[in-house]
């Protein structure tokens, strides 16, 4: 069994006594794609964040791989207009990246062009991409990409979808993902976690898509899938607010 990269606990939060988490328990391990989704304001980004070390829960664990490598992709990163950086200046930004690592990834995503470029000049896809280069030259252990299709057509989404399997394949890595978007993720992960302020349901996606939770919170048309998933994993399913692997539990 590979090893887990993070496991949190009991994680609970609330602002201006407005619960925002409750109870969250999750563990990733590597050579997993987890993605968490749910509707707008529902805590997916916070629980990042908590995950992370950004924020702060109100209770709960969180237990990280000693030495832990992490590459994350932030929903939104905007940079001082004022600012003259070409997109190679910014990647050579990341901590212990190498000239050749940066002309290696460029490369590897298909966006060496842009390397002389102003950040400031590129398009909402370029971005994307340039933050996903910026999240793998920390060669992660756990590679975290909050909403990473955003601003992305939709020929650019499943591309970028048909990526993330082989980055985690090359990288050896975690992948924790956000999106609020079943169908378009369901050929790129292996286990879904449905969160709404707590976890709804969870497994993977072909069983969640059809649990009466996530139905209730995004109706049959978010079930329809765009792109055929099968998978094929040993685990068994409790409920609807249970996904138990064997030896390892994802609630």
């Amino acid at each position: 069994m590979s090893e887990a990269v993070l496991r949190a606990q009991g994680l609970n939060l609330a602002r201006r006594h407005k619960s925002v988490l409750t109870d969250i328990h999750l563990e990733v391990r590597r050579g997993q794609i987890i993605t968490l989704i749910g509707p707008n304001g529902c805590g997916k980004s916070t629980l990042i964040r908590v995950l992370l070390g950004l924020e702060q829960a109100d209770s709960g664990t969180i237990e990280r791989k000693s030495g832990l490598h992490i590459g994350y992709m932030p929903q939104k990163l905007s940079l001082d207009q004022r600012m003259p950086l070409t997109v190679e200046d910014f990647l050579r930004l990341t901590r212990h990246a190498t000239r050749a690592d940066i002309s290696y990834w460029l490369q590897r995503l298909n966006i060496e062009v842009l390397a002389p470029l102003s950040v400031h000049d590129l398009s909402g896809g370029e971005w994307q991409r340039v933050l996903l280069v910026r999240a793998v030259l920390m060669k992660p252990d756990l590679l975290v990409l909050d909403e990473p299709v955003q601003g992305v057509d939709v020929q650019g989404q499943m591309e970028l979808y048909n990526l993330i399997p082989q980055l985690r394949d090359e990288l050896n890595c975690a992948v924790l993902m956000v999106s609020h978007d079943l169908h378009l993720v369901m050929a790129a992960t292996d286990e879904v976690i449905c969160l709404n302020g707590h976890v709804c349901c969870s497994g993977h996606p072909d069983s969640v898509s059809v649990d009466p939770a996530y139905l209730q919170l995004f109706g049959a048309r978010g079930a329809a899938p765009i792109a055929h998933y099968t998978h094929h994993h040993d685990h068994q399913h409790c409920d609807h607010d249970h996904h138990l692997h064997t030896g390892e539990q994802n609630d």
